[in-house]
């Protein structure tokens, strides 16, 4: 929940201060209460590493919306990261290299093998094409919330769709992993090729 409060509450912020005050104390308003988060988790003796990677982003909103005037613009940058990850992911399924693999295999230094392993490739696959849909359905519904200037929709939207679409796609990904570590382990580290794989 911690994480939740966290990411929820700088946008929360801009809304009710917008309301109130107008967009650039708004925009003051959502910066300083990223700078108290940091704060408390510093107090709290936690990493910073994840709150300083929330500050640098409210401050990147920020600055957008002030340079237009808009609170809306403060989720410009979100809108543009979701849409490019989900590119990004689709992209890699039509490549053969899907996203979550390649990463798996980084963080376990096992090399790609899986890519010429069918149900390993097939698994990295759909975890994959799960993770583009979910980045690529919070692009779509703060888009069009963002064209139709619904700031206080747009922060209910994008906290609703964070922890439910990441619990599913959390367990696409475990069941992917764990298919792949079997047939790793299964075969010897040296699983059955497939030529359609390659």
């Amino acid at each position: 929940m911690n994480g939740l409060f966290q990411s929820s509450l700088p946008p929360t912020v801009l809304v009710i201060a917008n309301a109130w005050w107008g967009v650039y104390p708004a925009i003051a308003a959502a910066i300083g209460a990223a700078v108290l988060i940091t704060l408390m988790r510093a107090a709290r003796r936690q990493s910073l590493r994840p709150a300083f990677g929330g500050f640098v982003g409210v401050a990147v909103a920020g600055f957008l919306a002030a340079r237009s005037g808009e609170a809306r613009d403060f989720f410009l940058a979100d809108i543009w990261w979701y849409g490019a990850v989900a590119i990004a992911l689709t992209a890699s399924i039509l490549l053969r290299r899907p996203l979550v693999g390649v990463i798996r295999s980084a963080v376990q230094g096992t090399g790609m093998w899986w890519r010429h392993d069918r149900p390993s490739l097939r698994r990295y696959s759909i975890a994959t094409a799960v993770l583009a849909v979910v980045f690529a359905a919070r692009f779509v519904v703060l888009q069009r919330l963002y064209e139709y200037n619904e700031v206080g929709w747009m922060t209910i939207a994008k906290i609703a769709m964070g922890y439910p679409l990441w619990a599913v796609a959390l367990l696409v990904i475990v069941w992917a992993v764990r298919g792949a570590d079997h047939r790793l382990s299964y075969c010897g580290n040296r699983p059955r090729t497939s030529p359609t794989a390659g």
